[in-house]
């Protein structure tokens, strides 16, 4: 049996150190402003793209890779031989997943391995560190996808948006919340429930007691966290996310807590300061 080729996509926001170091595949996603498009992360960065929309007035328009992007990137890795295993950005968000799956069927059978993260970021990012360990001791395709059925409804996505307007640009909220929001400063609380973003709660107030209501909730379930990766990813948050990195090394024992930056897919949906906690629990 070949070598395991560990690909996800450019919505998984892993610090790029470890995309290099661990030899990770990215399939980039894009982002569209007006008639220019730009491939996530490698045309385009997050500060690019806050400038851009000042520019524009308007976020950006994001799509999924096509089909024959997913070709072009595993095909050289099947050509040496190696299985490919590709975690996608959730089914609910996108049609990431079932491009990829178009383009596994024009190879081999058994070949591509496409798996449904029903998440985002680096709550997709959990779960690719956990393929790549488990090809790292020598499991197979069929066995990494087994651990991570059972990893994948573990995975803790919890963050806070901090202005609405980016979901009022995008359609995802009206004016009048819009306003009302930002009258209050009420920052909205978003988790990720069965690969859907899920309004969880609304914080009112200052950013300070929406950063320590996020860290709280993350604490809570501190018995039931695999103690492994904690991510604390952000959109130009980089004060605040070392601040919770540094809070949750205190207070947990996780093997690594690291801060992430999210990328322009993300942010195009989320805005500028947004910031989240990720985390595995245990499998019971």
């Amino acid at each position: 049996m070949g070598s395991i080729k560990i690909f996800a996509d450019s919505t998984c926001d892993l610090p790029p150190e470890w995309i290099e170091e661990y030899r990770i595949g990215i399939v980039p996603l894009y982002v569209t402003f007006s008639e220019n498009t730009y491939k996530d992360g490698v045309d385009l960065n997050t500060p690019e793209l806050y400038r851009k929309v000042s520019e524009t007035g308007r976020p950006p328009k994001t799509a999924a890779p096509s089909p024959a992007d997913f070709i072009q990137a595993f095909t050289p890795f099947v050509e040496e031989g190696q299985q490919i295993l590709y975690i996608s950005l959730s089914t609910e968000l996108s049609s990431t997943y079932q491009n990829a799956l178009i383009a596994a069927e024009e190879f081999p059978e058994g070949q591509v391995t496409v798996f449904d993260s029903l998440n985002l970021s680096t709550g997709i990012g959990l779960q690719v560190m956990k393929a790549v360990h488990a090809a790292s001791e020598g499991q197979s395709v069929p066995e990494i996808v087994k651990l991570l059925h059972k990893v994948r409804p573990q995975v803790e996505t919890e963050f806070v948006i901090d202005s609405l307007d980016y979901l009022y640009k995008g359609g995802r909220c009206s004016g009048m919340q819009n306003l009302v929001g930002s009258l209050l400063k009420i920052r909205p609380v978003i988790k990720v429930i069965d690969g859907k973003m899920t309004p969880a709660y609304k914080i009112r107030g200052s950013r300070e007691k929406a950063l320590d209501q996020l860290l709280s909730n993350a604490l809570s379930h501190l018995p039931e966290m695999d103690n492994d990766i904690i991510f604390v990813t952000h959109s130009l948050a980089n004060e605040d996310a070392v601040h919770l990195k540094q809070a949750l090394e205190a207070k947990t024992q996780a093997r690594i807590v690291v801060t992430s930056n999210a990328g322009c897919v993300i942010s195009s949906h989320c805005g500028a300061k947004t910031i989240g906690i990720l985390y595995t629990k245990k499998i019971g």
